[in-house]
């Protein structure tokens, strides 16, 4: 596996549309996506899957398998609603039990299938995640948790070269994600649009057009919201959309209302594959490293996160045998055999 893992990832940013109520009976907190919602999968695989082992993203200067220098959205927003997701690395290599939720999010996920940076890794992308939780769950998912989809990004920062045009586009992956989870019975999901990739730090290095990238963003975005109109037309649906978009423009235009001084340059750089220099003051920072937030910023996105009080049907929650995990369990076998 290449170790440039740690450049990997989704992308970043933004800040949640605040919605009304609070979240105290939600039964528990699933998460679909790539680096943006990585608590630890793709630190825990290079960690103790690969021989040789080769954590990623190295800690320091990352934070605990974490994107960022510190805790992220997910952490955050799990503590105010009082939920923990259980990465599904844990439950596959610890024999860790999920009782909060699990979290499938793995940095360099495709919107699709597979990892845009690591390929024959055994590392799904955002509707693999999905497909699997379903299915191992028997085609039913518990009505009272709560969902979020993130994704989309790497498909764009890293594509496959030779493209296919036939391969599904990325807004359509994510819609999938999102419409596969209401027919297996989810009431209540957040789903991220994407933050213009063109200004990234990190949309400029060889190889890459700013402003391609930016008008892939916008394809993306509005075919999203195009494609997810019908599930947002169904009023058994509490379906909370992302405008990041919108709001990290805001955090671009106006940084001091968010306490940022540099919105511009990634507070991490790396000078070789294995040494690298950071800046004093990364709460003030935007960029962690060349596409992911700081801690500050996941910080937030969380503050700015209310969601719904959830829409309660009678359900069970699903702790199944979690497809997902078999299909980690199994290519993790094959990943290590190869790589001995």
């Amino acid at each position: 596996m290449k170790t440039n893992f740690v450049a990997a990832g989704f992308i970043t940013l933004s800040m949640m549309l605040p919605l009304k109520a609070s979240a105290a009976n939600f039964t528990g907190l699933y998460v679909f996506g790539d680096s943006l919602a990585d608590t630890g999968n793709i630190f825990n695989f290079t960690s103790n899957v690969l021989q040789p082992p080769t954590p990623t993203p190295p800690s320091p200067p990352y934070f605990q398998g974490r994107f960022s220098n510190n805790l992220i959205w997910v952490d955050y927003l799990g503590e105010k609603l009082g939920l923990q997701p259980t990465l599904a690395s844990n439950i596959l290599l610890n024999n860790a039990a999920p009782t909060q939720g699990i979290n499938f999010a793995t940095g360099g996920a495709n919107s699709g299938f597979g990892n845009a940076i690591a390929p024959n890794a055994p590392l799904p992308g955002v509707l693999e995640q999905v497909t699997g939780f379903i299915q191992g769950n028997g085609n039913i998912v518990d009505p009272n948790a709560l969902y979020a989809v993130v994704g989309g990004a790497n498909d764009y920062l890293f594509p496959k070269v030779p493209s296919n045009p036939n391969q599904p586009k990325p807004y359509n992956n994510i819609f999938q994600s999102v419409d596969s989870l209401v027919k297996a019975g989810a009431k209540n999901i957040v789903v991220f649009n994407l933050p213009d990739l063109g200004v990234l730090p990190g949309s400029t290095i060889p190889g890459r057009n700013p402003q391609l990238l930016t008008q892939e963003t916008q394809e993306f975005n509005t075919n999203l919201a195009k494609d997810l109109a019908t599930i947002r037309q169904n009023p058994n649906i509490k379906l909370t959309e992302v405008d990041v978009y919108s709001l990290f423009n805001s955090w671009r235009k106006s940084p001091e209302k968010f306490g940022f001084t540099n919105v511009t340059d990634a507070c991490l750089r790396f000078t070789s594959s294995t040494t690298y220099i950071t800046c004093n003051n990364p709460q003030e920072y935007l960029f962690w490293d060349s596409i992911h937030p700081s801690s500050q910023a996941h910080k937030l996105i969380a503050d700015a996160v209310f969601v719904p009080e959830p829409s309660v049907t009678m359900g069970m929650l699903g702790l199944g045998a979690v497809v997902t995990l078999g299909l980690f369990q199994r290519q993790s076998r094959k990943s290590t055999s190869a790589t001995k």
